[in-house]
Order: structure tokens, then C-alpha cells, then sequence
């Protein structure tokens, strides 16, 4: 029988950060952390009750109810992830590719990490058959399977996942015994928000998933760090929330006190932050769109962009004229991209993809423009491709790709 050899034992790589906006902070929200700037008191370990019942409203008016116990806060979606897998013994599933920073937080536990092969339509989310064969195939060589890692709204594709896909998945997950961890920060990115359905694991699921959020998707910005995550409503849930605020403790991954403020009235989503996450959604639904359709024109292949400020695209048709250039995998053109864009082009690898796969992560942000008067022109704008600053970056960025067909 072949092995089904679990991956990321090798040392831990830094890896690039999820995809930013470029966006100016909103005055409202700045204005909100100076207020707070003189707080010296420590949150406590998992959120002060203003910030978890900031979490409690944000996620009821997504359909799940959920109460301040049920909360935990912490510095970052990072800290807060390897709290979540400490918290759940056993080995941990995820599809293939995801986001570049999951496979770390289980290699830092000494955990096996194996990835899932997704359905062509999305990424995020795992082919149900292959997650089911894949599980029987850890079992059978002495594994113990625990927890499945999916995000529905995904980074790095930048796709939305089906509802009847992620109810397959949490279906065959759920009756293998395994927990769910549903990454979902980039929720509130949708490109076409009226267009697209997306439907959290935890309504399909509710015993059985914990949700984790970080607000750096859409509320607040990467450079103030902190997350949420929300656990079932059950005995289970509670344990393992508790053990989670162990681990925290532990790591001392609190959320700063003026940061917990901004995040507390980000989570709210007063009618300037959630005009804002709605303006920067619709904007770089319209660049990812651009830059979609230049890589297509390329004769490469991407998945459309749904949600986020990215896309992924894989170049394997263009080979060859790749490969003229010296590119005959992942590292290599990650490095041809990032040095042709002038922009960060992480490669498939760092995302749990094979390195021979000729596949990398574009982002929208720096699209919108090199200064933050351009940018905030981007976000006003009714038809954004047509500034000049913004249809020059998509000429460059498509230019990039021409040279290849």
C-alpha cells in the first residue's frame, strides 16, 4: 500500500503574510485608537467583555448565535490558529493549496499535516472522496486524524466554495470523527455579494466547527493584530475553549488594549466601516476581475476571483516559454514574477501546492495605486479601471504575462 506521507516536517520557512488591501486606514477607525491610545491595562487573556460582545453581534448578524463565553480574542490569526490546534489532539487535514501560514502553525507542534487534494470548481475546501480516501489511508498506517482546517472563502484562490461542496465536505469530516477549524476572514471580501452565496460550516455543522476570524480580511488593518475565533456551544466546545485560553495565556497573545477598542467598534461595523468593507470589496473585485481576464489572455489558467484581493493563477500551459527564461518550477517564478511586477508573487509552493507546479499568488493591492491619495481615488471611483494610475498598473501587469504567450 502506498504511504500517505504527512507533510511539513521539515523546518519551519517563513512564508509571505496574507494579501492586503493597500488601503488607508478610516479616520473614524483612527480616530477611535487614538482615543484609546492611553489605556495601560492589560486585556485579559481572550478579550475584555467589550470585544467579545462585539464578536457575538458580528457573527448574529451572520446567522450564528453565539453568546460571550462561546468567544476568544487573541493578538493575530497566527497565535490564535496554534492555540486552536493545541487545544485538539491528533493529526491535521487541509486542502491543497491553502493559506500559507497553516502548515507552519502544525509543524511548530510536531503535528502531521496532510493535504487534500479540492474539486475543480473552488479551493478551500476539500474533494469530499479524496478527504474520505485520504482519512482511511492515515487510519490504516496508525495515524489519528483529528481536525480538518478549510476556508470557505479561501486564500490562496480567492474562490467561494459551493454550499452543497461544504456540506459534502463538513458531512464526510463530521462522520469521520473529525473537528473543523472554518477559517473565515476573507467572508466579507465578496467581490459580488448579492451574486455569491457563501455558507459558514458552523450553520451546516454547529456542534462541530469552530470558527476562526481575522479582522485583517476586511474590518480593521494587518497592522493591528487581532482575531476571534468562536466555539461551539456545547461541553465539548467549552473544554477546549478553555484549553485554548491555556495556550494563550501561555504565549501571552493578548490583544493590546487600544488595538481591542478599535476591534471592538470595527466588529460593530458602524455605517463607515461597513461602507468601507463593502467600497474596498467591490474595488478589488473590479482589478482581480483585470487581472484575471490578462492572465487568461496569456493562455494561463485561474480560477475567477470571488472573493479577497488576490488571484491564483497557474502558468503550467506556458512551460516552455517559461522555461526559456530559466522558470521550471514554483521558486523560480515566484522569483520572475516578483522582479517582472515589482510586487510580491509568493509561489504555489509556500501554499502546500508541488513545487513542479508552475502556480503563484497575484495580488490586487498594489494595483490600486503607488500613493495613498491614489489609492483612496481607487476606492471613490464608480469605474476605477479607467484612472489612469490604476489602467497604467493593470497595462504593466498584463504586459508581464504577453511577453510569455
Amino acid at each position: 500500500m502506498q504511504r500517505t506521507a504527512p507533510e511539513g516536517r521539515g523546518p519551519v520557512r517563513y512564508g509571505p503574510h496574507a494579501p492586503e488591501p493597500g488601503l488607508p486606514v478610516p479616520d473614524e477607525l483612527g480616530a477611535v485608537l487614538s482615543a484609546a491610545a492611553g489605556l495601560v491595562g492589560p486585556e485579559p487573556t481572550g478579550g475584555g467583555p467589550v470585544l467579545r460582545e462585539a464578536a457575538v453581534g458580528y457573527w448574529w448578524r451572520r446567522g450564528l448565535h453565539s453568546r460571550a463565553s462561546d468567544i476568544v480574542a487573541a493578538s493575530g490569526a497566527q497565535p490564535l490558529l496554534f492555540a486552536l490546534l493545541g487545544a485538539y489532539a491528533g493529526d491535521v487535514l487541509m486542502p491543497r493549496p491553502c493559506p500559507a501560514w497553516w502548515t507552519p502553525q502544525v509543524r511548530l507542534l510536531g503535528r502531521p499535516a496532510y493535504h487534500v487534494p479540492t474539486p475543480a470548481e473552488c479551493g478551500g475546501v476539500p474533494d469530499p472522496f479524496a478527504l474520505l480516501e485520504t482519512v482511511r489511508r492515515v487510519r490504516a498506517e496508525g495515524g489519528r486524524p483529528r481536525l480538518l482546517l478549510i476556508s470557505v472563502a479561501d486564500d490562496p484562490t480567492a474562490t467561494v466554495a459551493p454550499p452543497e461542496t461544504v456540506r459534502e465536505a463538513c458531512e464526510a469530516a463530521v462522520g469521520e470523527g473529525l473537528h473543523i477549524i472554518s477559517d473565515e476572514t476573507w467572508r466579507d471580501t465578496l467581490h459580488r455579494r448579492h451574486d455569491t452565496v457563501l455558507v459558514s460550516p458552523a450553520e451546516m455543522c454547529p456542534d462541530d466547527v469552530t470558527v476562526l476570524s481575522d479582522l485583517a480580511g476586511a474590518l480593521a488593518p494587518a497592522a493591528w493584530p487581532v482575531a476571534v475565533a468562536r466555539f461551539p456551544a456545547t461541553g465539548a466546545g467549552a473544554a477546549r475553549r478553555a484549553r485554548t485560553l491555556d495556550i494563550l495565556n501561555a504565549l501571552g497573545a493578548v490583544v493590546a488594549a487600544p488595538i481591542a477598542a478599535a476591534a471592538a467598534h470595527a466588529l460593530d461595523e458602524p455605517p463607515v466601516v461597513a461602507d468601507r468593507a463593502e467600497k474596498a470589496a467591490a474595488l478589488h473585485g473590479h482589478v482581480a476581475a483585470a487581472a484575471h481576464r490578462a492572465v487568461l489572455v496569456s493562455g494561463a489558467l485561474a480560477r475567477p476571483p470571488q472573493a479577497g484581493c488576490h488571484l491564483y493563477a497557474d502558468l503550467g500551459p506556458l512551460r516552455a516559454r517559461l522555461a526559456e527564461r530559466g522558470v521550471t518550477d514554483s521558486m523560480e517564478l515566484e522569483d520572475h514574477l516578483t522582479d517582472r511586477l515589482q510586487a510580491p508573487a509568493p509561489g504555489g509552493h509556500r501554499f502546500g501546492d508541488e513545487l513542479g507546479a508552475l502556480r503563484v499568488r497575484l495580488s490586487t493591492g498594489p494595483l490600486l495605486g503607488e500613493t495613498e491619495e491614489q489609492r483612496l481615488e481607487s476606492l471613490a471611483a464608480p469605474q476605477p479601471l479607467e484612472l489612469p494610475h490604476v489602467a497604467e498598473a493593470l497595462r504593466k501587469f498584463a504586459s508581464a504575462f504577453d511577453e510569455l504567450r
